[in-house]
């Protein structure tokens, strides 16, 4: 990878999905999808107003206000921002969003110097793709919670695709029952360097200690940032055609760490292979 590369969003080979808009829908409880096709936000109500997870791409703050407008919310009533990670594909959109809706911003703490200044953080082979920087009112640890309006997020750190990738958890009550929600970080290598990161050395660690982590965590409901590593759209689609529980899945979560742990895997050896030769 050539480190000197900066790309922005819209001069990378984005999937098109990524940028099309797709209606708001309800998932369970309070929780509501806001986002793209291909990109996740995520929309949660409260008495004291709404959380709006993950920004996607810039040029999607008019889709996702649009779907925030469908299902009866203001900008103005999102009373917090969070964000899983520091990529372009999740983070590009904060800055308009805190522009639209003035609420603060709450990331992984070591995610937050790349949130600032616009930078992703490690290295990959596709070199370096700025965003716009946004304001960080919050620089979250493990455990660190926010609340609003009887909600309660707790930040569950799942550091590897990114140094501060955070995974946001808590438990909501649809139809009269509770379920356990995890809003997943992502798992993949998706490019990142795993041999020789200078920016990241400690990514393989961090990327086996955060499987192990999710091996021990118990989700009913498993919300990742894109949503076709869960099916979130065609289970949506369910869903709005009666399918009671379309969303309720406790054995996805554990699913999705296995294939990711065996995938890293194999592109670590891919990659030291490599360097080998």
């Amino acid at each position: 990878m050539a480190l000197g590369i900066v790309a922005t969003g819209t001069e990378a080979a984005d999937p098109p999905a990524w940028a099309q808009p797709t209606p708001a829908f309800h998932v369970a409880g309070p929780i509501w999808y806001v986002g793209t096709k291909g990109l996740a936000s995520y929309l949660i109500k409260t008495p004291s107003g709404a959380v709006l997870i993950d920004g996607t791409l810039a040029q999607n703050v008019v889709a996702i206000l649009a779907n925030l407008n469908r299902v009866g919310v203001r900008p103005r009533q999102v009373r917090q921002l969070l964000l899983t990670h520091a990529h372009f594909d999740h983070a590009a959109g904060l800055a308009g969003l805190e522009r639209a809706t003035g609420a603060p911003l709450a990331v992984g703490a070591r995610d937050a110097e790349a949130v600032r200044t616009g930078t992703p953080p490690g290295e990959t082979d596709y070199g370096v793709i700025r965003f716009p920087p946004a304001r960080v009112a919050r620089a979250m640890s493990d455990g660190d919670v926010v609340r609003l309006g009887g909600l309660t997020l707790t930040a569950v750190a799942t550091p590897g695709h990114t140094p501060g990738c955070t995974s946001w958890a808590t438990r909501i009550v649809d139809q009269g029952r509770a379920h356990d929600v995890i809003f997943l970080c992502s798992l993949s290598v998706a490019g990142n360097r795993l041999v020789g990161n200078r920016r990241y050395p400690g990514i393989v660690n961090d990327y086996r200690e955060t499987f192990r982590r999710l091996g021990r965590v118990h989700a009913d409901i498993v919300l990742p940032a894109h949503p076709e590593l869960a099916d979130v759209l065609e289970r949506g689609r369910r869903a709005a055609a009666g399918g009671r529980d379309a969303f309720v899945d406790p054995t996805l979560l554990q699913r999705m760490v296995s294939e990711a742990r065996v995938d890293f895997e194999k592109e670590l050896v891919r990659q030291q292979r490599a360097t080998r030769r």
